[in-house]
């Protein structure tokens, strides 16, 4: 019998409402009365073994899941004589059924964030060993938060993916128009019935119809109709890649859901950094006039879609210029008081290479760089290179430390990224790489005489597939090389040289050495560049990236996502590594070392929406500790959004990241304590990827 409204269960879950009925049971809004919140109750009333077994089989499956996109699970408990019960997240807002009632069709730019947030999710799903397959994937099924987050709900159809094991009796979800024709018995169901299903509530998103019943499709009765017949804005290249991914036959669909992730993205041109795709327009507030909130949420996230409130974009803008014009004016004076080296250098003759791009060189046959080029490990050097006139500016100490120029990834008057190199004034700005397809990422080495950085680059990423590592030599008259590693097509990036210049660490799709880790996962690898060996740091089933050198060559930290992103450390004298900063709901990001080795800086994003990422750091002696400091410190001047500081080669500045107009990504400066915020980079572009010239 359905459960009375303000009763309490298990001495601690007060029903407030029912939210729905279903055929096994009902779906209750509870109050958890030992922590004050809202959760969602879902219960089982019919408990024949059948029944009962898959039911426990969902709690079980989805205590295990954390992902930003998916519900989670609390709590499990049975009441002799009344029912099962399953303990999540309560998800307040609307589901994606309602807006398509309510808006008929939705914008394009929502539909493909729909897409990629379900995608990416259904990659977590779809990778877990063993594969988790929803298989229930309809509007229905998919709410969007009061922040305008989407999530992958109700998992009563759940399936543990076994290749030898067809789909049990009662556990077929049949939805007309969402269902593949596998799930009605034409065959077993894999991750590609997923991908079918999600296609159709895109479709059904984009056009407001429900697309033709897969078994009137493939007995030949109907034919799927083109999205254009319904709505002929609807792009092209749009509508191809949903039909493809309702295929009739599972071999003609993408055939795993990054394939499809990868074809919304493409199409929806997003820029992204960090895993961030979009946040779609909350519920109208009368659908949400409740106070309770649902706690399930993604980081905030920016895209050159969204156009919303542009008046106050541009006034902000104008406000963070003024700002940070009379800013630099102060810190200027300063220098200039401080520093009459950084005068001289300032007035040194640079007729001939001031707004000049460097000569680049990849093969002395060919000056017009081109893939082919670089598959040739052993690019000729000229014996007697011309001298680059960076290379022999005056060495002196300029502001940072080192030579005073910062190269850095920018698409500025291009459409690709290309790597860039400035002086720590914003001026000498002077372009380094030329290539089709585009190069981000520089890493100096320890001497300051090359550069690495990864090719193809077309835009900022969390990862670059198909990606390879390539040397700039600014001693050998710009000549590129390929670093000579064995080539893989699945992608090598995140480089970073070793203190002592011997070696390079970076993150590869490499299929991995562990027996039970061949699948395509994100692992950390070391090349030696002396003894021209390859070898694989981390082997576990988690995605590793975004490899930090301590200052004495020791210790690697690097980003670990587990539920959540986190900072791990690994002593390369021990086997194992270990956690060094993690927290719920919060990603970090970016880690680098402080010149002595005793603090880790790096990125704090809270994934609640609306928060914006900032820098923080921690010794090394609170590894494991909740124990972070912000900077800069509460009371001052605040420089969020701000991403990836890097260390200057005298331990006392930071460069960074940030985008406070929301928009353009520029570099900045700041001390480690975060004063004297300057911005280095002014033009229209999307910069990042900021490192130190020793």
């Amino acid at each position: 019998m359905p459960l009375q409204i303000d009763s309490i269960i298990q001495d601690r879950y007060r029903i407030k409402k029912i939210l729905g009925h279903g055929g096994m049971g009902s779906v209750y809004m509870a109050i958890d009365e030992n922590i004050h919140i809202p959760v969602a109750i879902k219960e089982n009333l019919v408990l024949s073994e059948n029944y009962s077994n898959q039911f426990k089989k969902e709690a079980e499956i989805l205590a295990g899941l954390r992902h930003p996109n998916l519900p989670r699970v609390s709590d499990y408990f049975y009441m002799p004589g009344q029912g099962q019960y399953l303990v999540m997240d309560y998800i307040d807002g609307e589901d994606l059924r309602e807006r398509i009632e309510r808006e008929e069709k939705l914008p394009e730019k929502d539909v493909i964030m729909i897409g990629l947030m379900i995608c990416d999710a259904l990659m977590y799903l779809h990778n877990l060993s063993p594969k988790v397959i929803h298989r229930d994937i309809k509007p229905g099924n998919i709410r969007i938060t009061p922040e305008g987050n989407v999530i992958l709900a109700d998992f009563g159809l759940v399936k543990v993916f076994d290749i030898n094991q067809q789909t049990a009796t009662g556990a077929r979800a049949m939805t007309p128009g969402y269902s593949p024709p596998e799930q009605y018995g034409r065959g077993p169901t894999d991750e590609r019935s997923d991908i079918y299903s999600l296609g159709a509530t895109l479709y059904a998103a984009l056009t407001g119809m429900i697309p033709e019943e897969s078994l009137n499709r493939i007995s030949g009765k109907e034919k799927l109709t083109s999205i254009n017949k319904y709505r002929s804005t609807v792009s092209e290249a749009l509508d191809k890649i949903i039909l493809k991914a309702l295929e009739i036959d599972p071999e003609n669909r993408y055939q795993s859901a990054e394939e499809f992730y990868k074809a919304l993205l493409a199409e929806g041109n997003f820029l992204i950094s960090s895993k961030n795709i979009g946040r779609l327009t909350p519920p109208p507030s009368t659908l949400t006039n409740t106070l309770i909130k649902t706690g399930v949420s993604q980081p905030l996230i920016k895209s050159y879609y969204e156009n919303n409130n542009q008046k106050i974009k541009i006034s902000n803008r104008k406000v963070w210029l003024l700002s940070f014009l009379l800013l630099s004016i102060v810190v200027v004076m300063f220098l200039i008081n401080q520093n009459k080296k950084l005068m001289n250098f300032l007035l040194l003759d640079n007729t001939n290479n001031q707004d000049k791009e460097l000569e680049q060189v990849v093969d002395p046959q060919n000056n017009s760089p081109t893939v082919e080029n670089f598959w040739t490990p052993n690019s000729k050097v000229t014996e007697n290179p011309v001298q680059n006139p960076i290379s022999t500016a005056v060495q002196t100490t300029f502001l940072g430390g080192g030579s005073g120029f910062i190269a850095y990834s920018s698409n500025f008057q291009d459409s690709v990224m290309q790597i860039w190199m400035i002086d720590i004034e914003g001026k000498n700005k002077i372009k380094l790489t030329n290539l089709a397809d585009g190069a981000c990422q520089p890493d100096w080495s320890p001497d300051g005489n090359k550069i690495v950085f990864i090719s193809p680059c077309k835009a900022k990423k969390e990862t670059y597939e198909g990606a390879r590592l390539f040397v700039m030599d600014l001693l050998s008259n710009n000549v590129i090389y390929p670093v000579s590693i064995p080539l893989d097509p699945s992608g090598d990036f995140d480089p970073v040289w070793s203190p002592d210049g011997n070696e390079i660490a970076f993150t590869s799709f490499r299929p991995g050495n562990h027996p039970t880790t061949k699948e395509r996962m994100l692992h950390i690898y070391i090349y030696n560049l002396t003894t021209d060996s390859l070898s694989e740091l981390t082997r576990t089933r988690w995605r590793d990236r975004a490899p930090s050198w301590s200052m004495d060559g020791s210790k690697i930290s690097f980003i670990r996502k587990i539920a959540d992103s986190e900072i791990w450390i690994l002593d390369l004298n021990s086997p194992e590594p270990y956690v060094f900063a993690a927290k719920s709901n919060i990603d970090f990001l970016y880690p680098h070392w402080s010149l002595n080795d005793s603090i880790i800086f790096f990125t704090h994003q809270n994934k609640s929406g609306g928060s914006l990422p900032y820098f923080v750091g921690k010794r090394i002696e609170n590894a494991g500790i909740n124990i972070e400091f912000r900077i800069p410190p509460s009371g001052q001047q605040s420089f969020s959004p701000s991403v990836d500081s890097v260390v200057s080669p005298d331990g006392e500045w930071f460069l960074f990241e940030s985008w406070p107009d929301g928009v353009n990504h520029d570099i900045y400066l700041a001390t480690v304590n975060g004063a004297n915020l300057t911005k280095l980079t002014t033009d229209i572009s999307f910069d990042f990827s900021p490192d130190w010239r020793p």
